[in-house]
């Protein structure tokens, strides 16, 4: 818990209270007489200067302390937080593996007819999604059972969907030119140095 700042104000205010209480009982009687009064403020001032910085940093270590308490508890409340968070979904990614291993059983199971019929029926990337989880063979049949318009926008988003970083294909080895009599109808590339 953190004092309040008038708590904190008037503690200080006794402190420093003290301190000019513990200066003017000083044995000064003797000096103050033989000295002017701007000497006698300047050594006033320098002996209580002392006593007010170390009060000032025992206020300031006071301070950080609580401060530092408070942050200790506060990251231990966001740990807190944090753990039940990753927790949370770590549950939630499970159930989802989960449901999407018994959607796509459910559809391998089922009759390509009846299949078709229930994804036709679905959204078009759900119903892709599904697709392209199930074995090669039971979804070509159910697309066979399909719509061809419907099973044709399937296909285009599957095949549109990012998948895997599939392995580069390798460029096809660049033809010879042809020879220039044997194409004589066809127009000739130009060179564009000597074309300008």
């Amino acid at each position: 818990m953190t004092v309040p700042v008038r708590q904190r104000r008037a503690g200080l205010r006794r402190r420093f209270a003290l301190a000019l209480a513990a200066a003017a009982l000083l044995p000064a009687a003797e000096v103050a007489a033989q000295q002017k009064p701007g000497e006698q403020a300047q050594q006033y001032c320098s002996s209580i200067a002392n006593a007010a910085a170390d009060a000032r940093f025992a206020w300031q270590k006071e301070t950080l302390t609580a401060l530092s308490k408070d942050i200790e508890v506060r990251i231990g409340q966001l740990e807190a937080k944090r753990a039940e968070y990753e927790e949370w979904l770590k549950r939630r990614q499970m159930f989802l593996a989960k449901a999407d291993e018994s959607v796509t059983a459910i559809y391998a199971k089922m009759k390509p007819e009846a299949a078709s019929q229930q994804l036709t029926a679905m959204d078009s990337e759900a119903a892709a999604a599904i697709l392209t989880r199930l074995d090669p063979r039971a979804a070509s049949a159910i697309m066979n059972e399909m719509e061809p318009g419907r099973a044709a926008r399937l296909a285009n988003v599957i095949t549109n969907t990012p998948k895997k970083a599939a392995p580069p294909r390798p460029e096809p080895a660049p033809s010879t030119p042809p020879e220039s009599g044997s194409d004589a109808g066809s127009p000739q590339p130009q060179n564009s140095e000597k074309s300008g």
